[in-house]
């Protein structure tokens, strides 16, 4: 029996990965950095920041994730616009080596090196990594998930370290919390930020969520900014933005094509499929060389 279920699970991944690949396209500007920088000038010229970020394949070697890296902050060294790196702990092996190795050059043109959010589990090695580099000339950054119950405490070391952080709801339960909703952690998160931190970015597209994060961040006089991810709907979120009057920021990642969700997410949560159909119709209508009606906000 166990072989059985075993071989179904197998077989339904099989079948997904194909389609989410397809689906994914709505997430990434490309896959070459060109693509992600050709995009970025766009944003630019609506008068919004990017983060850049190289989404890896399942097998792509922790060295040629830093290499791409490299070559995103050679690329962008250049250009004019508000920018920053993003990179992913585990993709690059947890290698101090090679993040030492980004950081060095990062530092060259000062540009901000930035921990994006992985698993759980992962954590607290993405954190020492973080801790390890800090110093090295350039400014470090780290991302805090509203469904980690340790992203209080972590929020906490953030300001000590005058850290600048990215909130973010979360993709995946905490095993050590699962039932912590991830609007209320969010907000949990922004109150152990406001008044106390360098700077944050409000990292959602649920804009009633956005108004309270906002509002607790400005009234408390709190640096902060809007980050709305490439392939999401901007309109509701950027509106509260300017509301506010905070400067907006676009992940753009390049790369592999993926899903911000994952099969095992789909399991647990039906609405993941309604969202894999929604995005398989934005990946075939949106055309990669444009920004289709994002500084105009669609709904």
């Amino acid at each position: 029996m166990d072989d059985t279920i075993r071989g179904l699970k197998q077989a339904a991944l099989a079948a997904w990965e194909p389609i989410a690949k397809r689906a994914g396209r709505a997430y990434v500007a490309g896959p070459r950095i060109t693509d992600a920088l050709s995009l970025s000038r766009q944003f630019w010229d609506a008068g919004m920041g990017v983060v850049v970020c190289f989404w890896n394949g399942e097998n792509t070697s922790p060295r040629i994730v830093a290499n791409r890296a490299l070559a995103t902050l050679e690329s962008f060294a250049e250009a004019d616009g508000d920018h920053y790196l993003a990179i992913k702990a585990p993709a690059l092996g947890f290698s101090r080596d090679l993040v030492r190795e980004i950081v060095t050059r990062a530092a060259l043109s000062s540009a901000r090196v930035h921990f994006d959010a992985q698993r759980p589990e992962a954590v607290e090695k993405t954190r020492a990594l973080a801790e390890s580099v800090m110093g090295g000339g350039t400014t470090i950054g780290f991302t805090l998930p509203g469904r980690f119950a340790r992203s209080v405490r972590d929020a906490t070391w953030a300001v000590r370290r005058n850290v600048p952080v990215r909130v973010v709801k979360g993709q995946m339960a905490d095993p050590t919390a699962p039932e912590l909703d991830p609007r209320a952690g969010f907000l949990a998160v922004i109150d152990a930020l406001a008044g106390r931190a360098r700077h944050v970015g409000v990292a959602s597209h649920d804009a009633p969520l956005v108004r309270q994060a906002l509002q607790r961040l400005v009234s408390n006089g709190t640096p902060c900014e809007l980050e709305l991810l490439l392939g999401l709907p901007f309109g509701p979120a950027l509106r509260e933005a300017r509301t506010f009057g905070v400067p907006v920021r676009v992940y753009v990642p390049f790369g592999e094509a993926r899903l911000p969700y994952h099969f095992t997410e789909a399991r647990h949560n039906p609405r993941v499929l309604a969202w894999l159909a929604r995005d398989l119709w934005r990946a075939e209508r949106a055309p990669r060389a444009k920004v289709p009606g994002y500084t105009s906000a669609p709904a």
